[in-house]
């Protein structure tokens, strides 16, 4: 196998975001985690203190997302959420930018925004990975293009003090033409061209779209290091079949195709 178990389980940032879920599903969403030996849930504010204690010496890290999922609270609201998510126990902090200041071109504000979150968070001892929100800026803002604009943000997140830059939330829905809302989360061009725009300091998180164990060997192949997903289970079991099989784990999967 190209990977081993830990090298793809260890990317995985278990997914337990969706409003609906209730305090059953939070838990056995952690317990999936801990069966699989992920790197980290990614949970609501509200759950971080009972997941802690769900996965208290299971060597799994709680994440929790600020901001989220469309950046719009104000900077010192951010850095708030931030404080007491990490005083509840928070290893890892996923924050959305504020996109309409980015698309806007207010780059001082957004770079103050993200900067005052990761202050916060290291200050704990906390890691942060900062949410693009790529589907929104497919044609660019501000003047310059959509490639331009996500390297633009790679370069700002990586002054403020990102540990990661971060595709998609897996929620950032976009009105098509026909009325209906979809998204493509992660994909290959957006994966690769952010790790070529920070430097081997900043890491780089996909999210949305990764729905197999082809699509999580992908990401790694083009340097992501952490995937957002829900379909942990699926992904690892057909590691574990394959694995069994002998068969080789090749990335002819397709990413971004939509689905978190």
């Amino acid at each position: 196998m190209k990977y081993s178990y830990s090298d793809l389980a260890k990317m995985i940032d278990h997914s337990l975001l969706h409003p609906t879920m209730t305090d059953a599903e939070l838990e056995a969403g952690c317990k999936v985690a801990a069966q699989y030996q992920v790197a980290s849930v990614c949970i609501k504010p509200y759950a971080v203190k009972q997941a802690v204690e769900w996965l208290r010496g299971s060597g799994v890290l709680v994440g929790c997302v600020i901001g989220f999922p469309h950046g719009n609270s104000s900077t010192e609201s951010k850095r708030y959420e931030t404080e007491l998510a990490c005083k509840d126990g928070a290893n890892e902090i996923d924050m959305v930018i504020n996109i309409g200041k980015a698309m806007s071109g207010d780059w001082d504000y957004v770079e103050a925004d993200v900067k005052a979150v990761c202050d916060e968070a290291h200050k704990h001892g906390a890691k942060v990975k900062v949410i693009f929100e790529n589907d929104y800026l497919t044609n660019g803002g501000a003047g310059i293009g959509g490639d331009d604009f996500k390297r633009k943000l790679c370069s700002l997140c990586e002054r403020a003090g990102a540990d990661w830059v971060k595709t998609s939330t897996g929620y950032g829905f976009v009105k098509q033409a026909d009325g209906s809302y979809n998204y493509k989360g992660a994909t290959e061009h957006d994966l690769a061209l952010m790790r070529a725009s920070c430097s081997p300091a900043v890491q780089v998180k996909a999210a949305g779209g990764v729905r197999d164990l082809d699509g999580l060997i992908k990401v790694r192949d083009l340097g992501g290091t952490r995937c957002g997903a829900t379909a942990t289970a699926a992904m690892m079991d057909e590691y574990r079949r394959r694995e069994a099989s002998g068969e080789q784990a090749g990335a002819t999967g397709e990413i971004g195709a939509g689905g978190y």
